[in-house]
């Protein structure tokens, strides 16, 4: 990260620092922003948390993080002791007075010796029940009453429900002003998926293409090839709509379906993006099973290895009846996309992890060459590359060498690590510097996140009132349950994935 000006002085208040989500990506994005000089030169990071840590465990523990998650790798003496000299631990009670009383004479008592007000962005890394009660003694404690200076951010899951979200979006408004609310999304922080705006609106090319007349539908596949690991108790409460399709693959498809914007404030970014999820095709609860399908995995082998099935898993009940697969066909009602569909699909245990974009294009009106001279015909698309590999690759026919007129598909790449000499930042990295920016461009305004649930909520009140009777119903390595493909159009097929970096084949030596 290299800061066009320095952010003030900042106050960071991590509740739940001692935690999982804090050792492995937000203490070390805010040592990577600290080793880019992003961070102000007056800064001090809190950790608050319940359990009882001394000085010295918390910081060991914290450098152990760091050393193994830091994009600069183990740390050195000499960088550690610089930035350890900023980090406190405070225990406390999340539900009581006392805890954030002392957080706000430890922030006044910074702000003294720096001779200088401070930002205070407070930072929930806690489990959602805590979601209202820490804005709330906040509140009672002073700590928001600065519109300009205090910030709340709030991981997800934003909700269970539609009801839910809207319960917490007015706790959290209770307290703060929705201008002072970051809903952290980590993948809206990937540089690929932030650069779909770039390509679309900074380049004339594909924009003029980038409708109804010349796209024949649009994929979205975010897919892992892990299990849930040790996250069986989470998961059994959340399943694959919740946990992925409502805030991720949402969030894509806004960036790619939605208008141009007339500026790059934050406020019309996201006014565009809400725009999108209130033009889609609303989901009648009668018409779930013909655009919207669930799966579960059972055993199978990912990685050249047994993989065990999700009813196996740790946390997990052995009736389990969570998807950890799910896939949607969408349309959006307005003028740039009417009759095109949008494919979305996500799940655990599939057949390698990737997450991308496809834009398929129509065929064209009228083939001009005859049948035989096609070399394996594939009809022209891009492919948005977000992870693991960073890239663009657009698809299109070109003639084979040779006397006769043969066509056959070949691709031109974009790779970012190519591209571009500079490792690309931690997505936290990017998230946590406009917090401190104070821009609330990649982040998720209310309306946003009771949109996107409104839209989903039919197939969450269909799925739990109708329970599959043939889960497990696609094996771990796989890609999914076959009945996805009653998803497709005619003529549309699920896209393999596209790999960025292909093999170079040494041409055969002529004779």
């Amino acid at each position: 990260m290299k800061p066009t000006e320095q952010p003030a002085p900042t106050v960071f208040a991590i509740f739940g620092g001692g935690g999982d989500l804090a050792w492995r990506k937000l203490i070390p994005a805010l040592f990577d922003l600290s080793q880019d000089r992003s961070l102000p030169a007056q800064f001090a990071i809190i950790a608050i948390d319940r359990v009882a840590l001394g000085d010295r465990e918390f910081k060991q523990r914290l450098r152990a993080g760091i050393s193994q998650f830091s994009r600069f790798g183990k740390v050195t003496t000499a960088a550690w002791n610089q930035f350890a000299k900023h980090l406190f631990y405070q225990q406390g009670d999340f539900k009581k007075a006392a805890t954030y009383a002392a957080l706000a004479a430890q922030c006044a008592a910074f702000e003294k010796g720096w001779g200088a007000q401070a930002q205070r962005i407070f930072y929930m890394a806690t489990p959602p029940s805590m979601f209202g009660e820490i804005p709330k003694q906040l509140g009672k404690a002073g700590l928001a009453a600065d519109r300009q200076r205090s910030r709340l951010v709030i991981e997800k899951p934003f909700g269970y429900d539609l009801d839910s979200a809207r319960a917490l979006n007015a706790a959290l408004g209770a307290s703060f002003d929705e201008s002072q609310i970051f809903r952290i999304d980590h993948y809206l922080g990937k540089e690929t998926v932030q650069n779909i705006l770039a390509f679309r609106f900074a380049n004339p090319i594909f924009e003029p293409i980038w409708n109804r007349s010349y796209v024949d539908s649009v994929t979205i596949t975010v897919a892992e090839e892990v299990g849930v690991e040790h996250r069986g108790g989470y998961y059994e409460h959340a399943g694959a709509l919740r946990d992925m399709v409502q805030n991720h693959l949402m969030q894509v498809l806004c960036l790619v379906a939605m208008e141009p914007m007339v500026s790059f404030e934050a406020d019309e970014i996201r006014n565009k993006k809400v725009d999108v999820l209130h033009a889609v095709r609303p989901i009648r609860p009668e018409a779930v099973h013909l655009c919207a399908v669930r799966g579960q995995y059972g055993a199978g082998r990912s990685g050249g290895k047994r993989a065990r099935g999700y009813r196996e898993e740790e946390g997990v009940a052995a009736d389990s009846q969570t998807e950890t697969f799910a896939a949607l066909r969408l349309q959006i009602d307005n003028w740039r996309w009417q009759g095109v569909p949008f494919y979305l699909r996500t799940g655990k245990c599939l057949a390698r992890q990737t997450s991308e974009v496809v834009i398929q294009f129509r065929a064209v009106p009228h083939q001009a060459f005859p049948p035989d001279a096609s070399l394996g015909w594939k009809p022209s698309r891009l492919v948005i590359s977000i992870q693991p590999d960073e890239g663009i690759v657009l698809g299109f026919q070109a003639k084979h060498p040779g006397p006769e007129m043969q066509l056959r598909p070949v691709d031109m790449r974009f790779d970012y690590r190519e591209s571009f000499d500079a490792p690309s930042p931690d997505a936290y990295e990017t998230l946590l510097w406009d917090v401190m920016k104070n821009d609330a461009t990649l982040f998720m305004r209310a309306d946003q996140i009771e949109a996107a649930w409104k839209l989903l909520q039919p197939v969450l009140d269909v799925w739990s009132a109708n329970p599959p009777s043939d889960f497990p119903n696609y094996a771990a390595g796989s890609w999914g349950p076959e009945s996805t493909q009653e998803l497709l159009e005619t003529g549309h097929h699920w896209p393999v994935p596209t790999p960025l970096r292909t093999p170079r084949v040494r041409p055969a030596r002529q004779r």
